[in-house]
C-alpha cells in the first residue's frame, strides 16, 4: 500500500512539510528518549517516553513527506508506524517490532498490565536507533527541513 492509497481511505491527510514543526517535533522526540533514561521514574513511564519518541519520529517522517494522519480515524499511531518503511525505508522486521511496542503501550495504558524491564530497554533502544535514523533521513533527503 503506497501513501496515496492511505490519502484515498483517508488513514493520511495532506500536509505541507514545515521546517519549524519538524524541528519543533524532533526538539520533543528527543526530549522524551531523554526522559526515557530517568531512572527515577517507573518503567510504565519511561517506556511511555520512549514510545512517544518512535511515534514521533513517524510523524516526522510523514511530515516531510507531506502528510500526516487523520487523528479522526482509529489506529493512527498504527498508521504512523506502519508507514516507516514508505517514508524511511524502515525494514518490514524492525516495523513488526515497532508494532508490538505499540500494542504494549496500548495494554499498560488501557490495562493496567506492568512494563518489564527488558520492554522498556527494547522500546529505549527502538526509539534510540529510529531517532537516529530520522536524524539522517532528513539530513540526506530534506536538508532544507532541518536547522
Amino acid at each position: 500500500m503506497t501513501l496515496d492509497n492511505l490519502l484515498a481511505i483517508h488513514k493520511l491527510v495532506r500536509q505541507a512539510p514545515d521546517k519549524d514543526g519538524i524541528a519543533k517535533l524532533l526538539r520533543a522526540a528527543e526530549r522524551n528518549l531523554t526522559d526515557a533514561a530517568l531512572s527515577e521514574l517507573s518503567n510504565d513511564n519511561r517506556f511511555d517516553a520512549a514510545y512517544k519518541t518512535i511515534l514521533q519520529c513517524a510523524l516526522i517522517a510523514l511530515w516531510a513527506k507531506g502528510y500526516r494522519t487523520s487523528t479522526s480515524q482509529p489506529g493512527h499511531h498504527q498508521t504512523a508506524i506502519q508507514t516507516l518503511p514508505k517514508t524511511m525505508g524502515v525494514a518490514s522486521q524492525t516495523v513488526i517490532v515497532l508494532d508490538a511496542l505499540r500494542k504494549q503501550r496500548n495494554i499498560n495504558d488501557y490495562e493496567g498490565d506492568p512494563i518489564s524491564h527488558s520492554a522498556l530497554r527494547t522500546c529505549q533502544d527502538e526509539a534510540t536507533a529510529l531517532l537516529v535514523l530520522t536524524r539522517d533521513w532528513l539530513a540526506a533527503e530534506h536538508p532544507d527541513l532541518i536547522e
